[in-house]
Formats: C-alpha cells, structure tokens, sequence
C-alpha cells in the first residue's frame, strides 16, 4: 500500500491517491476513549446523499476525535456508530490521519474550507473516486465526501468528447496521430492511438495511460515534467518521448498534453499524440508504411501525406533525398517556401495553405538550403480535401532536375527525350487520381474490411513505384523491355502480400517484345487485380502445389497477348463474378489500354486471356 499527494494547482484541490489499501489500513478496530453525545439533526444527515463525517479537535488540533462517521463508511467497514465514536483518528485509521493531517490542522487553525479529491487504485486500475470538502464550524471540523462512478461519466454526451471507434476515418490511420482524454482518472483513446502502440484495444485501457506506461526508463523524467506542468498553471506541454511497443519496436513521439475547464467546471486534461519516429527501411510496424513503402527505395518522387499539417505530416523517404536534408533535421514549417525560386508558385502555394484554392500543380526551380548553386527542378502536385469533419492534404513530389537539364540541352527534334518531360508531367499529374478512384471504389465496397483495402493499394503502389524506378534510370520510353518488369514485379508481390499458403509464381516473357510506358502502366494494374483475385479466392487453405502463370508473347501487327492463370478451384458463377469490384476495374483499365480481355476454360482453376496493342499514341499536352 502507498499514498501520493499533490495539489492540483489549475484546479485548487488536493489530490490523494491511495493504492492497494486493504481493509485495515482503513479500520483499526480500538477500544473508546471518550464520552461524546450524539450529533443534532443526526436522522437528517442520515437520509442526505453526501456523507457527513464529524471531528472534534484534540490537543489544540493535533490529533481529532470521532463524533461521526457516515453510514456508508460505516457498511464498507462492517461496523456500528458505537465502534468509532469516541476514538482517535489516529487509532482508529491511521491511514486517514496521515494522509489528512496537514489539511485537517490548516482548516482548524486558519478556518477555512479545503477541497480533497480522494483515488483509490487495486492493482493499478481505478477503482473509485471520492470527492470531499473540509469545513470548520462550531468548533467542529466537518468532512463531506461524495462517490463518483469511476466506470462512466455523464459528459460523454458532449460533441468535443464523443469518440465513435466504428467511424475511425483513414486519415487518422495514414497519419499515425491519436488523441485522448482524461476525465475524473478515467481515458478515452481514439483509434490513432492504438495504431502508434502496435496493439489492439483492451479492457482495461480506461483506467491506465497506455502511451505513458510504454515509455523508456531514460525519459521517464520527461513524463513527470508533463503531469507537473499541465497540474499546474501553466495547462500545455509539447515534449517529445520513446516508448517502447510490446512487440519490441522503439518509437519517437511527440506529445502535446493540456488541462482547461469544461462548461460545468469538471478538468479535462486531453492529448494529441504523433508518431514522428523514421523507420528503417524493412519495418512495416503500421499502416502509413504500408502506403509510404510502395515509394521507399525512390530518390526522385515522394508521396506526401497531410504536407499542409505542420505536426501531423508524413513523407516517403524521396522528399529528404530531393531537399537533401536527413529526416531528423528536418523541421516542417512554411519556411521551406523561401526556397522556391518562382514568387508567383509561392504565392499560390500560400493560397493552398490557407484555404483559398484546393489544388496546386506547379513546376519550379527549388534551391537547396536556399542556395542558387544548388538548382533543383521539381514537379509539385498538392490537393486538399474534406474527409471526417476535418481538412486533409495529399501530393506528390517529384524531382526532374535531370531530365530538365537533358531537355535543355537537346534538340526540340529529339523525340525521346520530349517524350520523358511529358510522360514524367502526366504520371505525377494522374497517378494520384488513380490512387484516389481505386480507394474511392474501395471505400464503398469493403468499408468493413479497411486490412484489404490497405493490401490491395500497397500491391498498387508497388507496381507504380516500379515503374518510376525503371523509368528513371531508362534510356528509351517508347520501347521498353517487359521482362525486367515482371521478374521484379513477381517478387515485390511476394513480399508485400500476406499469402494464406505457399504459391509459386511462374512468368514467361517473349524476350523481344517491347512495349511503351502507356501500355505498361495499365498492364500491371491489371496483373495486380487479377493475381490478387487468385490470391485471395482461389486457393483453399488446404490447398497444395499452388500456382499463378503468366506468359505474354507478340502476336504480330503491333499487339501482344497475355495468358494468366491459376490451378486454383476456378469459378463457380462466371456472371456474378464479372460483376464484382475487381472485374470492374478489370474491365476499366482494359479499355484504357485499348484490349480486349475474356475468361477461358481449362481443366482446372481459372484463366484469362488479353489481347492488347504494344503501342499507345501519347495524349499528353
């Protein structure tokens, strides 16, 4: 058993907790000292809903004999009135003594009226909760103490306060950033909270501050500066700590903490928490990195995630490669505008930031720590939007300081290197928008299941990072090699998707075929959907010898077909299959690409075949 003291400050009260008391170190049983009559209005006090302890001072308020107790206090310790009037509280239950001493003295002497708060912990979880006034009147000290429901409180009606775990929107999970509150010692966590711990909710995580408890021994000063300062005066505190998960990951997370009144005067303390730790490269401990990995090995395009949110962002490991800065260094804020070349971009980047317009596409010249010698192209493209009652922000960064410098330096007749400017302008342009309709789609059709949406996009993403990376480094974009594509794209699946059993990829490439960038880009979307449908339907768990084949070949007259299939256990409803998300967007991107796609049979599992075009006429502007 220990108690701890303070006084809370922001609240003038005093805060006693007191932590696996037992009976005893409440009651102790004594034999009576002294001859005390009985209160008046004795049956009043009985049939009122606060209980009313009575105390005379003895030894000029040194110690205090028991005129009273309530009836309440009476039932718990299974005792009568005759049991403790008369006796020393200092015998009679020294751990209230103690505990109580300073401010039973000051009220006697100095005649004033003190707040208590009373917090009972068994084995670390709350208990209950006692509030209770101290009053001297007619040479008597009077106790009042009135219980308070630790397991619910009547203000969760209120709008600011009211966490609904089933409307958790896919923002808070991208940005790894949670919140919560703490009313009467009982906390509220939302749903980011959980994804910056690496666990799921628990029962018992509303009597215990699940992030503070996680963190390492090294800052747990900083923990106690935080509960100093915000029982205090000053009500806010910004600090930044490392936790450590229960499976072991170490995090670096900023914690803002702040008290203030509510309407009817009850002190909340709340909480905004974000994960800001730089994860190595072959971590995928939450969801934001399943989205963030699909970009991790580029140097050259970054996927920025709420850019317009000063504390809340998130950003692919392309953007500290292109404004050459590590990731700890760097520090968010409108000062990396003063970077920016073109005043008009800045103007209109500062239009985007406080609201005034909603997308901002713009290509301009960035200096690196501001210096003119350190010229750096870049492709910018920043959209906000509503989403669950808040404002968020997405965009893409993209460095083509080289393929500008190359643009100068070549003919206007060069037609490859016309075709990399446009093609770099128009992917930047619309992959987002591709992004956003698969997600929009995916919203709508599995809402109860935000784990598949979360696979389905990094499988995606995987597929056009891919493409990024190669075409970078490649010399012609009109007649590209698919062969390398595919053996890479094989093995990127594998590691991103969580197969239920083993499969075994088998892909054949006709080794003279060349295809051009529009064609390859809708080509893997639809590898994608249709090896996810394999994945996901076609091999029971019981299933063995597993298998995806895909083999494209010329055909001749500038089109090529591809044959994909699986041994799986095939279709049973050829029609309600076609109409299912993934046959439409099946369907979508073939005619994007100008194909023709058709199911055939075979003896076992499932096969598609899709007739194609090898080129694409660009459309770009």
């Amino acid at each position: 058993m220990r108690v701890e003291k303070e006084y809370m400050n922001l609240e003038g009260i005093v805060e006693i907790r007191i932590f696996n008391a037992n009976q005893k170190d409440f009651y102790k049983p004594t034999p009576k000292e002294f001859d005390i009559e009985d209160l008046e209005f004795r049956e009043l006090m009985n049939n009122i809903p606060v209980e009313i302890h009575c105390l005379i001072p003895y030894e000029e308020g040194n110690d205090f004999i028991i005129q009273r107790i309530g009836n309440f206090t009476l039932d718990k310790y299974n005792c009568a009135d005759d049991d403790v009037k008369g006796r020393l509280l200092s015998k009679l239950s020294p751990l209230f003594y103690e505990a109580l001493y300073d401010e039973l003295v000051d009220v006697h002497k100095n005649q004033i009226i003190k707040d208590i708060r009373f917090v009972y912990y068994y084995k670390n979880k709350l208990s209950k909760l006692s509030a209770a006034k101290i009053v001297f009147d007619m040479g008597k000290i009077f106790v009042t103490t009135k219980n308070i429901d630790a397991d619910s409180s009547n203000r969760v009606d209120l709008e600011y306060r009211d966490f609904d775990e089933d409307k958790n929107n896919i923002m808070e999970n991208f940005s790894q950033t949670g919140s919560y509150y703490n009313i009467n010692g009982k906390y509220t966590w939302s749903q980011g909270i959980y994804n910056i711990i690496n666990r799921a909710k628990e029962e018992s995580d509303d009597y215990f501050n699940i992030v503070f408890d996680l963190v390492i021994p090294e800052d747990k000063h900083i923990v106690n500066k935080i509960f100093d300062i915000t029982n205090k005066d000053t009500a806010l505190c910004d600090e930044i700590i490392r936790i450590k998960t229960r499976d072991g990951t170490l995090k670096t997370i900023e914690v803002n903490v702040y008290s203030y009144f509510d309407e009817t005067g009850i002190i909340i303390r709340q909480g905004m928490i974000n994960d800001i730790t730089q994860h190595s490269r072959d971590e995928l401990t939450k969801p934001v990195d399943f989205l963030l990995d699909g970009f991790k090995d580029s140097t050259k395009l970054a996927l920025l995630i709420e850019p317009l949110n000063i504390k809340q962002y998130k950003f692919s490991k392309g953007f500290y490669y292109i404004i050459e800065k590590d990731y700890g260094d760097y520090i968010h804020s409108r000062d990396i505008l003063n970077n920016i070349a073109d005043k008009d971009v800045i103007r209109r980047l500062e239009n985007l930031i406080d609201g005034e317009i909603n997308t901002i596409n713009e290509t301009f010249c960035y200096y690196v720590d501001g210096n003119p010698n350190r010229r750096k192209v870049v492709d910018l493209y920043l959209e906000r939007f509503e989403y669950g009652n808040a404002t968020h922000s997405l965009g893409f960064l993209t460095d083509i300081t080289e393929e500008r410098v190359k643009q100068e330096q070549l003919t206007a007749s060069n037609e490859n290197r016309l075709i990399l400017i446009k093609e770099i302008h128009h992917r930047v342009k619309n992959n987002l928008q591709i992004l956003s309709s698969f997600l929009n789609l995916e919203k709508r059709a599995y809402k109860n299941d935000p784990d598949l949406i979360i696979e389905h996009m990094q499988t995606r993403l995987n597929s056009l990072a891919l493409l990024h990376e190669k075409t970078y480094n490649s010399q012609d974009f009109k007649n590209i090699n698919l062969k390398d594509y595919l053996i890479d794209h094989d093995r990127k699946t594998m590691d991103v998707v969580d197969f239920p059993n083993k499969i075994e990829f088998e892909t054949y490439v006709d080794e003279n075929l060349e295809l051009s960038l529009e064609v390859i880009t809708p080509l893997l979307l639809i590898i994608d959907e249709i090896t996810m449908n394999s994945i996901k339907h076609a091999f029971p768990d019981t299933s063995s010898n597993n298998k995806i084949t895909k083999e494209i070949r010329s055909v001749g007259n500038n089109a090529a077909e591809l044959i994909i299939k699986d041994n799986g256990v095939g279709i049973g409803d050829s029609n309600k299959m076609s109409k299912n998300l993934g046959c439409e967007i099946i369907k979508s991107l073939t005619k994007q690409l100008g194909g023709n796609i058709s199911m055939f049979k075979q003896d076992k599992g499932t096969a598609y075949k899709l007739t194609f075009p090898t080129q694409m006429e660009h459309t770009m502007e």
